[in-house]
């Protein structure tokens, strides 16, 4: 017996890559605030699959974890984009 993609999804807690509006949400913002965040460097490009674009969680995990704490100093040694976390 074959699931249906949908009928799939729904049964996994936590999928590997994401939709950018999944991603956006992953991270609790809507879909045009994360886009203006991966344009200005602050959360990650996508992969691409044939011509889809898809958002490893794991990479959005290590750019939401860069971003600034409200009350804390600037590190000037902190990265200030996610081209910068890529060796």
């Amino acid at each position: 017996m074959s699931l249906a993609k949908s009928v799939v999804a729904t049964r996994l807690a936590i999928r590997r890559g994401l939709s950018e509006a999944e991603a956006a949400i992953y991270i609790g913002l809507g879909a045009s605030k994360f886009s203006q965040l991966v344009r200005d460097g602050r959360m990650p490009k996508p992969r691409v699959i044939d011509n889809r674009r898809i958002w490893d969680v794991d990479d959005i995990d290590a750019a939401f974890k860069a971003l600034p704490i409200e009350g804390e100093a600037n590190d000037s040694a902190r990265p200030n984009s996610w081209d910068d976390l890529i060796p």
